[in-house]
């Protein structure tokens, strides 16, 4: 390698050598806006093929030294059309740059670098900076949503500050993450679940989204490739704001509303739960189930209402609790933030700072974060730039028990209607009368938060050796503190052997420092060969520690401390550790402006895998034809770009346990107190990484000079070597050993559709894109893994798919519940017959719960001052399944309050229903089945927000330079079919595990929430 380094670095230096000697000269001017005629400051000017480069002042004025064969200047902004100008012999160059907010030339970051979009040969999606800003969301990735083609994001629940589950183009594991990898100013981070609870939280939220200038998703091999073997499942490229040149530009910003839940759901009030439980019991009871007596249940029902025995007869009982109101709190939210941007020649600076407070919609949820960011640049020589980029961020997650805990304020609904929410007999919360564990005990007696302290960033130097050759040294750190405080007080506990209380305390310090050492090197050869190559080295290490602590028998709820527990009665501590050694090499060659080629590599080690496989390589190829530079298609004025580009290229995935391939010892309790160690784990030196082949097939276009834009894309991932636990011989001491076997496959579409349907003083423009994806496990081994409830991940199936019994509706003679045998016949069909007995029906497929088009639609109007943004995004063809449904939908089998579509249960021969008859404990119906299995198609009102921008001659005299007020909704409408609380969910109780997709176990539904902002400029 160091040989290979030596000989391209003495070939680029020959190559360069004679350009560098010429001379040179220099070429200034202004650059204005077309609309407008204004100046407009911070516009990047290179000379093009090289990188020598300058920005404008606040005034638009440039000045550069232009090499002598060098003619073109390029001239590119944020939000304005690329211009490239042919120089001649002046040495004056004025140039009007014309709006375009979906320019096929902007820059996008490509990983170690940036290229124009329009020589992009992979796919790489960007999202600006205006399209995420004070958006009412703690994280930038639910900012996104509905954005970007082919990535899906799913909020685990309603809850604030909690994980988020995010796919680009599908699944491609079933044990390692399928999160993408994310990348702040170069630097990897910690995205990962820090969170010592079943319930994930997310790390990104630490990140003030107004922070980032722009956002960008690798999605094929060609694109992801540089990053090796962590690129499988995609990488979030986030750039943060930088200075510009010009007076110092102030902004701030405010907005503060409130949320409510997007959907509630109707339960049985107390007059329908007597006439439901009462029947349910009579109907037990005749069939011959064993069932509470009459005079039992009537006792229990007085018994629910706190003894008294008036409190739930008649059609006008005492006691009629609506419960999920209960679970339910006014959820308050606001945002500040102040930031200032500038600079000279020499050094800019962009400077931040907010406050973000969301209080979640369920009781006891709130999420806080305070950031600061500092962005430096400095031009210490006309060669050498130096630069910081600096977030320091501290944030609290008020926390409630995960979906599947008896103490989350969701399971309230199981309460019956005839409790009273206050024991009348004490006037207080009480546990003595309720028929589970009440929830709002939790909200006044106990608290769970989480803390943290995050500081992450980097350092650089940029030294230009020779015109068009640069090199580049950054290091960076990422370093997070959590620390998560539990304290429940002896009102809480029953029966934990905790009387007077319980208290926990956990820290997690998880530490990343990442070096990357890269040159770079940009060519025009004889106006026709343009040539752009990066070549470099990646290190990267992380280092994670983890401690707790619990304690009991505490004095009174005024002391929460561990050091005021009686009895200290457990602690932990671990520490694990992993390390990558990367190179990576990308060239990007273009000729006559029409034909693109690109090629890239990345050689990979990582502590992670067996010795035998420690290094993994990565490369990838791909090409493009600008169809519309031909000649033949010069007359076609309709069409203004159509290009084809295709890729190929192989990424991987590492993220498993740091020890997996070794052979592993415990500590272990010893005989009578003596210590010990036994072995855990049987060692595998072949481990390596699981490996994605990936191909991609795109075709960009823009119409009628660029009003309409758009690119289709077809792609094909084929992912081997799953890491998997494989059974061995019970001989050898273990159960499994982590191996690579089995694959998976996934292939699908995507479109994209840029329109500027109106132009002038009225502004309409439209994007669109839609995604379809198909998942699908091809090879196990022969094995089938299994999830919770129903999913499962079997061979030629996707992964999670459900699979149980196929319900069948109810018998209308006697109201037993049936299920399809599904049996095989010799012919090979299947056996539809009915059975009233669950375990003689056949398990078989019943549904996906990865949907197979995403899609959103985004419509910006302007006029005036006056803006309105509208977002709809939607996922179709997937499934959900209710995992409480055997409780809460259950035809009376147990004393859970249930929801009001029981009552339409079959009661008499004859009637036509799809709810069996209530059974007291008699199980009729209630076994897992596609009974609780629901279509999770929905389109939601994402965004929409109203905004005025006061006339600039008002505004300028207060001395300001930008006024905005606005509204914005967030989940506003959500039109759907699915009856459970919200369609985009998936249980946080279960989503450690990847099998589990698309579980609906009591969990909280999306909040709608409304703000108004402020925006001042000056």
């Amino acid at each position: 390698m160091k040989t290979f380094l030596l000989f391209l670095l003495t070939a680029l230096s020959t190559a360069l050598v004679s350009p560098a000697v010429a001379q040179d000269r220099r070429v200034t001017g202004k650059v204005t806006s077309a609309d407008d005629g204004n100046p407009l400051p911070g516009v990047s000017v290179v000379a093009k093929g090289t990188s020598r480069g300058t920005q404008t002042d606040a005034e638009g004025n440039y000045s550069l030294v232009l090499p002598d064969n060098i003619n073109s200047l390029v001239f590119s902004f944020v939000g304005v059309t690329t211009q490239e100008v042919n120089v001649g012999n002046r040495s004056v160059v004025n140039v009007a740059l014309s709006n375009d907010t979906r320019s096929l030339d902007e820059v996008v970051v490509t990983g170690y670098g940036a290229q124009s979009k329009r020589n992009l040969t992979g796919n790489i999606a960007k999202v600006a900076s205006r399209e995420i800003e004070n958006i009412p969301v703690p994280s930038v990735e639910q900012a996104i949503q509905g954005k970007v083609a082919g990535v899906q994001i799913t909020s685990l629940n309603g809850k604030v500050g909690q994980g988020l589950q995010i796919r680009v183009r599908g699944t491609s594991s079933v044990t390692a993450s399928s999160q993408p990898l994310y990348v702040i100013d170069g630097i990897p981070i910690t995205s990962s679940d820090q969170s010592s609870t079943v319930a994930p939280t997310n790390p990104i939220a630490d990140l003030n989204p107004n922070d980032i200038e722009s956002l960008e998703i690798l999605k094929d091999a060609s694109a992801s490739a540089i990053y090796g073997a962590r690129a499988s499942n995609g990488v979030v490229l986030i750039t943060t704001k930088k200075g510009k040149v010009g007076k110092t530009v102030f902004e701030a910003s405010a907005y503060a509303g409130s949320s409510k839940p997007t959907h509630v759901r109707e339960w049985l009030n107390t007059q329908q739960y007597v006439t439901l439980f009462t029947e349910a019991r009579n109907n037990s009871a005749a069939l011959g189930i064993p069932v509470y007596s009459t005079s039992s249940l009537t006792n229990r029902f007085t018994r629910y209402a706190a003894g008294d025995a008036a409190g739930w007869q008649g059609e006008n009982p005492k006691y009629n609790t609506d419960w999920q109101q209960e679970a339910f709190q006014d959820a308050p939210s606001q945002q500040y933030d102040l930031s200032a941007r500038g600079g000279d020649a020499k050094t800019r600076f962009f400077v931040s700072g907010q406050y973000f407070d969301q209080s979640g919609i369920i009781i006891k949820n709130r999420f806080r974060r305070l950031s600061g960011r500092v962005n430096l640049d400095h031009s210490a020589t006309d060669k050498l730039t130096l630069g910081v980029n600096l977030n320091i961020a501290h944030s609290k997650n008020d926390r409630v028990s995960n979906d599947n805990a008896f103490s989350t304020p969701m399971q309230i609904v199981a309460l019956p209607p005839l409790h009273p929410v206050i024991d009348p007999r004490t006037n207080q919360l009480s546990a003595d009368y309720t028929l589970y564990y009440n929830p709002l005990l939790n909200r006044d007696f106990a608290s769970l938060q989480a803390r943290v302290y995050r500081v992450f960033g980097s350092a650089y130097a940029d030294y230009k050796i020779l015109p068009g050759l640069s090199f580049r040294t950054e290091i960076g750190t990422d370093l997070l503190s959590q620390q998560e405080d539990e304290y429940y007080g002896r009102e809480t506990q029953r029966n934990t052997g905790a009387p007077n209380g319980l208290g926990s305390n956990s820290f997690r310090q998880v530490s990343n420092y990442t070096t990357n050492n890269y040159f770079s090197l940009g060519r025009t050869i004889s106006q026709k060969h343009d040539l752009d190559a990066t070549l470099g080295m990646s290190y990267q290490e992380s280092r994670s520690n983890f401690n707790s602590v619990t304690a009991q028998q505490f004095p009174s709820n005024a002391y929460k401390q561990i050091s005021s527990g009686a009895r200290v009665t457990g602690g932990l501590g671990t520490e694990t550790r992993y390390s990558f050694l990367s190179y990576f090499a990308r060239a990007n060659y273009r000729f006559n402006n029409r034909y693109l080629l690109g090629v890239s590599a990345r050689a990979d080690g990582s502590s992670r895998f067996g010795a035998n496989n420690r290094y993994g390589f990565f490369p990838s190829v791909s090409a493009g034809w600008i169809i519309t530079e031909e000649s033949f298609m010069k007359n076609l004025s309709t069409l203004s770009l159509l290009k084809l580009r295709a890729s190929y290229g192989l990424t991987g995935n590492a993220e498993i346990g740091n020890f997996g391939s070794l052979a592993l010892y415990s500590a272990a309790a010893g005989y009578a107190g003596v210590p010990g160690q036994a072995p855990e784990q049987i060692a595998n030196p072949d481990l390596t990484w699981e490996k994605t082949l990936q191909t991609d097939i795109g075709l960009e276009y823009g119409l009628l000079n660029n009003r309409i834009t758009g690119e289709i894309d077809y792609y094909v991932k084929n992912t081997s070597g799953l890491l998997l636990g494989v059974n061995v011989p019970g001989s050898s001491g273990f159960r499994t050993q982590l191996r690579n076997v089995g694959k998976m496959e996934n292939y699908g579409l995507e479109f994209v559709f840029n329109s500027s349907n109106l132009v002038g003083a009225f502004k309409w423009n439209t994007s669109l894109n839609i995604a379809y994806n198909q998942n699908k496990v091809q090879d196990l081994g022969g094995t089938t893994i299994t999830g919770s409830f129903l999913n499962r991940a079997q061979e030629g199936q996707p992964l999670g798919v459900f699979v149980g019994p196929e319900y069948a509706g109810v018998d209308p003679q006697n109201g037993d519940a049936l299920y399809y045998k599904n049996t095989a016949n010799a012919d090979g069909s299947r056996d539809r017959s009915t059975t009233n007995n669950y375990n003689d029906a056949e398990y078989v497929p019943l549904g996906s719960p990865t949907p197979k088009f995403i899609g959103g639609v985004t419509n910006n109007f302007s006029y005036k001052g006056i803006d309105l943004s509208v977002l709809f995004n939607g996922q179709f063809g997937n499934y959900i399944y209710n995992g409480g449904g055997k409780f809460m939908s259950a035809n009376g089998d147990f004393f859970d309050n249930q929801t009001v579509d029981q009552m339409n249960r079959w009661q008499k021969p004859g009637d036509i229903t799809n709810v069996p008859q209530a059974r007291l404990l008699g199980g009729n119906g209630t076994g897992e089945s596609s009974r609780y299995l629901s279509k999770g198609d929905f389109v939601r009102l994402r965004t929409i927000t109203l905004g005025y921008n006061l006339p600039s001659n008002l505004v300028n005299r207060v001395k300001l330079t930008r006024v905005r007020v606005y509204v914005t909704g967030q989940n506003v409408l959500t039109f759907t079919k699915y009856n459970g609380w919200d369609p985009e969910v998936n249980s946080d109780a279960y989503s450690a595990n990847p099998v589990n997709i698309g579980i609906d176990f009591y969990s909280a539904p999306q909040p709608k929430t409304i703000i108004g902002g402020l925006q001042i400029g000056f």
